[in-house]
């Protein structure tokens, strides 16, 4: 590299009090600008410091595919609706262990609650133990805030809460009612189901609120949104038509989104680029991580253009793991949740029911967001539960056949759960989130 050469000084003491002079003047002639420019520098800096050291921090940091703790980008205005006190910074409330609470747990009883479906109802088909609803979630190095359903009611005095998304989602919803609904007078609360199933409300009539679920199991718009009639192989999804479902959503203050296991159907998935109408479709077929991306930037982008940041909370669950394979827990080859009692203790299990790279996905996308959307990271903390699953203690659609019944593995539900179960966990770590983020 050449060094710059110093200037040669002038044989002429007139010459040199000349330039000297000139160069005074124009110092003198620059300094406004000059100081101008590093007052706006400052400013800007001030300004939006944190946004540029998220953009920095974004592009710097790595995201492992094996990654589970998952933060949105800096958002500036930290207070957040509903907030009533904040939790330890320190602590990661969904990495622990599951400790034996048999004081404590469960928070309801199964007959108890009017509102659970069939398909969870596990002790009333049939299930020999009650183990599973024994434990409580401990988070290491701290405790989760105990659920206060009165807190949660006079919350949503004159809200609406919306848990949007497939039947996973709807589980948490109903445990959501089954926490909160003694504390209502029997005449004062209702259940109703509007719009051919797809939305369900339950009211709090002395509080004007309502709990309400939403059948949209891509979130976007798709071949399965009948919320019955939806056992369709050959699945499809309508790339950007989140407002199609989205237009239900506008006004509700408490957002809780769920999507995942509908997209697991193989290693592509088909969008749609026109609409349904067309005569003739214009399909593509893509990675399904990268399906399941777009879905994440479209519900992003809606919320960013339709939740009101100041009023309103927006939560979403992580993916909701299966155990249809005995052998990853090193149990017998060709079992599955069938006739599991107990947890997993191993504290890095990762069952291969559940896709890493969809959770790479989920980290990536809310990284790079300045939406305050609060993630529910569900995922490790219940592939522990291969013990939770409503397996074959169900209501069952259709008649079992002779072979079925000789081999219950073959019918086990190893993908939803037993209520009081699991699922009420989710509501105390969105409890938590909510009220201490």
């Amino acid at each position: 590299m050449q060094k710059m050469k110093s200037p040669p000084f002038s044989s002429s003491s007139s010459s040199s009090s000349s330039s000297s002079s000139l160069s005074i003047l124009r110092k003198a002639r620059l300094s406004p600008y000059l100081f101008t420019l590093l007052a706006f520098i400052l400013f800007v800096a001030v300004l939006y410091g944190e946004d540029l050291m998220c953009i920095f921090s974004q592009q710097l940091e790595p995201a492992a595919a094996d990654q589970l703790v998952i933060k949105p980008g800096k958002i500036k205005n930290t207070k957040l609706p509903f907030a009533i006190g904040k939790s330890d910074p320190e602590c990661d409330i969904f990495t622990g262990r599951w400790v034996w609470d048999e004081s404590n747990r469960p928070l309801y009883e199964e007959s108890e609650c009017p509102y659970i479906q069939p398909q969870l109802t596990c002790q009333k088909h049939g299930r020999p133990d009650k183990d599973y609803q024994k434990w409580r979630w401990q988070p290491d190095g701290c405790d989760l805030p105990s659920f206060n359903a009165t807190l949660m009611l006079e919350t949503l005095r004159g809200k609406r809460m919306m848990f949007v998304g497939d039947s996973l989602n709807r589980g948490q919803y109903v445990s959501m009612i089954c926490l909160l609904h003694s504390l209502i007078p029997e005449g004062a609360k209702s259940m109703e189901t509007f719009d051919s199933d797809s939305r369900t409300v339950f009211t709090a009539k002395d509080y004007n609120a309502t709990i309400e679920f939403y059948w949209a199991p891509f979130l976007l718009e798709s071949n399965s949104d009948n919320a019955v009639n939806h056992r369709i192989s050959d699945r499809l999804v309508r790339k950007g038509s989140m407002n199609y479902h989205g237009k239900h959503w506008k006004g509700v203050d408490v957002l809780v989104f769920n999507t995942y296991l509908w997209w697991m159907t193989g290693l592509k998935f088909k969008i749609l680029q026109g609409s349904f109408e067309d005569e003739v479709k214009d399909i593509v077929e893509v990675p399904t991580a990268e399906a399941y991306r777009m879905a994440m930037k479209s519900m992003l982008r809606w919320v960013r253009r339709n939740m009101d940041r100041n009023k309103t909370r927006v939560f979403f669950t992580s993916m909701s793991p299966s155990h249809g394979k005995s052998i990853d827990w090193g149990g017998e080859p060709n079992g599955n949740c069938y006739n599991e009692t107990s947890v997993i203790k191993d504290k890095n299990y990762w069952g291969s029911d559940s896709r890493k790279n969809v959770m790479e996905v989920i980290g990536e996308e809310f990284r790079k967001s300045k939406v305050p959307i609060s993630f529910l990271n569900i995922t490790q903390l219940s592939s522990y539960r291969k013990d939770a699953h409503t397996s074959i203690y169900k209501k069952q659609w259709s008649p079992l056949t002779p072979e079925q019944l000789a081999n219950p593995v073959s019918y086990a539900d190893c993908v939803h759960w037993c209520l009081p179960g699991l699922q009420d966990t989710w509501n105390e770590l969105l409890f938590a989130k909510m009220f201490y983020p």
